[in-house]
């Protein structure tokens, strides 16, 4: 086991110590899309804005100007002489004459001449420097990452999971999702979430996601192996997150356990128990199915015990309590050491899911 973590400890070296632009189709931060019609308005306004912007800065220094015809420069020869220099025709009939009028072309036309060509080719530059933006993106999210959640494969499992968690109001981007598939990164970028390509087994791929920094961790990997490792390596990196695990084999749990999982599910037995409470009682497996889904009918939810609620019983409560979480022990309600509520408890409820 030294020598796998030894390895990984290379890994780290050769893929989080890589620079940003390094790390562009590893690591992707999902953009806004916007409309095509949007984008080219707000690309107008823009060149406007920099077209008023020089024809002000003109106006305002008009003494330093020369003008052929004779007169004084107004703000529609201002406006002229600022559409010919942005476009770089030039027709030299309105020239800066003054030390300062010069300078000021210098300083501030040339600089917007350079933006408003930026602008009229934008779609051409955008394609160019896609690898620039995605990697200033990185850095920035990098940096900021804290508190999310992991996700470790994006298959039936996770993107269940991720569901779950969208319903519950968590934002898609405080979620990261790490896979090998490239199919899958697809449909989570297309979610809106942040994706991280590469094995979750390696300790420098976790990291990358900011699983050091995260609050919770997912791990939907196909294999048990593979879960009971990466519960491990993600445990290595960060000792306070919540990990969450989903295996097919009851006699892996206590490897998963060892390995740092908080929680344990198993996939096969929680589906074999559901299908044989189908057989007869069907509609106990559809209120189980309607209190894991989120977006309609009834939710199981999690809140801190109110001050006007502290000393009394959960049973008599205006919510349907299920269990009562004290020092991190989960107590049915039933139980006689939960027949007060103290301040630090959390109550599991039935709640009315948000439409």
């Amino acid at each position: 086991m030294i020598t796998v973590f030894d390895e990984q400890r290379r890994g780290l070296r050769r893929l989080t110590d890589r620079p940003d632009y390094a790390l562009v189709g590893v690591l992707r931060i999902p953009e806004i899309q916007s409309s095509p019609w949007v984008s080219l308005t707000r690309r107008v306004a823009f060149a406007f804005g920099l077209l008023v912007t020089a024809t002000l800065v003109v106006y305002f220094g008009r003494s330093g100007y020369n003008d052929n015809s004779g007169g004084e420069l107004s703000l529609l020869d201002a406006a002229y002489y600022s559409t010919v220099s942005l476009s770089t025709t030039g027709y030299g009939d309105i020239t800066p004459f003054t030390p300062s009028a010069r300078l000021i072309n210098i300083v501030v036309i040339t600089p917007l001449r350079v933006l408003f060509l930026i602008v009229l080719v934008g779609t051409t530059l955008q394609v160019l420097t896609e690898r620039s933006r995605q990697a200033f993106k990185i850095q920035r999210w990098r940096h900021r990452v804290r508190n999310h959640t992991v996700v470790v494969g994006y298959g039936t499992k996770g993107r269940t999971a991720v569901d779950a968690m969208l319903g519950d109001g968590v934002a898609p981007g405080e979620i990261v999702v790490v896979d090998t598939d490239p199919v899958a990164l697809e449909r989570a970028a297309a979610a809106g979430l942040v994706t991280v390509h590469g094995s979750a087994s390696q300790s420098d791929v976790l990291r990358l996601a900011g699983t050091q920094n995260a609050a919770s961790v997912v791990v939907a990997a196909n294999r048990d192996d593979t879960a009971v490792l990466v519960a491990l390596t993600a445990r290595e990196l960060n000792p306070k997150a919540k990990i969450v695990a989903a295996i097919r084999e009851a006699e892996n749990v206590h490897l998963l356990r060892q390995s740092g999982a908080d929680s344990v599910v198993v996939s096969s037995e929680t589906a074999g128990r559901l299908l044989g409470i189908a057989t007869t009682t069907p509609k106990v497996v559809d209120m189980v199915e309607d209190l894991l889904t989120p977006e309609a009918g009834f939710a199981i939810a999690e809140r801190d015990v109110e001050q006007d609620e502290v000393g009394g019983s959960p049973r008599h409560l205006r919510d349907i309590v299920l269990a009562v979480v004290r020092g991190g022990e989960l107590i049915r309600v039933d139980e006689p050491e939960v027949d007060a509520l103290d301040s630090g408890d959390r109550l599991l409820y039935v709640r009315r899911a948000q439409k």
